[in-house]
């Protein structure tokens, strides 16, 4: 009985931290990455969205409101 409790005390907790902490670098790794094509797209899909935003205000101006 009292190695379970050890185990679920001591060893599933340390096992969850690291799970975290590694999921954590591997995502702040992912941000930092300077990728010239990835920098394209984020600049293409804002110039989509501005686009799509400059209809949508046009269209709902057209648009008769019962």
């Amino acid at each position: 009985m009292i190695p379970w409790l050890i185990f679920a005390v001591v060893i599933v907790p340390l096992v969850v931290i690291g799970f975290a902490v590694t999921r954590r670098r591997s995502a702040t790794e992912l941000q930092t990455a300077d990728d010239p094509d990835t920098e394209r797209q984020f600049s293409a899909a804002e110039e989509y969205e501005a686009e799509w935003h400059k209809k949508d205000v046009e269209h709902f101006r057209d648009e008769r409101l019962p």
